[in-house]
């Protein structure tokens, strides 16, 4: 199979390290440096995986030819843009948005008409630098039908990634799912981003556990609103990932302390604004939206 990966940071580096075992993989970068350094040295994965694989790249996607698959792996702030860039490319290819939030299959949509998957990813590690991804947390991607796709076809690709050595899961339907992860991502990680600390037992016990709980709870309230049966509790997803032995820095985390923009408005802002269409009042989802805003505003 010919896969390009559209977007060459953590999880998009793992995506391509991996694949590139079982089919022809290309890298889509936003610099022509990153890319060169990718063609002359190959991309290393570290950590759970130790390997180096040979991929192709460019920051031009007509150089990279046809594809069977366009696995969109850029973060949430960069899709847009990312998007624009594929438009007129890779026809006949399936496109999967990996994403956290809501939207952003909305969002790659409007720049063709390419057949889509969604997706969500569990799965995180560390950029070390252009060509050096580690990988940490081997937990699964979550796969499902979105436009002009089936069940099968989620399946499918499942299968592809889990040839390559990750964890990969198909459903019927992705909503159950993403919105389990859009709990606890909103949650976990804007209240990480804010108090600076990763995520540990502190998220689980004491005070900050029921601010935690409290948020979960405002999420349930605008699934059950938005009609979507969630597929696994939030608050135990949270539980049992304090509970791995290690902490975890979540991505919002890393973004502030590098000072970047963060995903706030794909994941918490996506919440709030389906709370409000919704008119379910969600005041704690509210204020660390507002609060991560600010945040990012305090940067300049």
């Amino acid at each position: 199979m010919r896969v390009v990966v559209a977007g060459a940071g953590t999880i998009g580096s793992l995506f391509a390290a991996h694949l590139a075992r079982v089919a022809d993989v290309a890298v889509l970068t936003r610099r022509d440096s990153h890319a060169r350094a990718l063609n002359e040295d190959g991309l290393h994965v570290s950590g759970r995986s130790d390997f180096t694989a040979t991929v192709r790249a460019s920051a031009d996607p007509a150089e990279l030819g046809g594809a069977d698959l366009v696995l969109v792996a850029c973060k949430g702030g960069d899709l847009e843009p990312l998007a624009a860039r594929l438009a007129g490319h890779f026809a006949g290819a399936t496109v999967m948005t990996t994403q956290n939030g809501l939207g952003a299959e909305a969002i790659v949509a409007a720049h063709g008409d390419w057949p889509l998957l969604s997706a969500v990813t569990f799965m995180s590690g560390t950029r070390h630098d252009d060509t050096h991804v580690e990988y940490v947390l081997d937990t699964a991607t979550w796969i499902g039908p979105y436009r002009g796709t089936t069940r099968a076809e989620a399946e499918e690709v499942a299968e592809l990634i889990r040839s390559a050595g990750l964890k990969a899961e198909a459903f019927d339907d992705l909503r159950p799912a993403q919105w389990s992860k859009l709990i606890f991502n909103a949650t976990v990680n804007s209240v990480s981003a804010l108090t600076g600390l990763p995520h540990d037992f502190h998220f689980a016990e004491g005070m900050l556990g029921d601010l935690v709980h409290a948020l979960v709870d405002e999420g349930k309230a605008v699934a059950a609103a938005a009609g979507v049966a969630l597929g696994e509790d939030p608050w135990e997803m949270n539980v049992h990932a304090t509970q791995r032995g290690h902490a975890h820095y979540p991505s919002m985390l890393e973004d502030v302390s590098a000072h970047r923009p963060t995903e706030i408005e794909l994941i918490t802002g996506s919440l709030v604004r389906e709370a409000a269409e919704h008119g379910v009042p969600v005041p704690l989802h509210t204020a660390l939206y507002r609060l991560v805003k600010a945040k990012e505003a305090s940067y300049s």
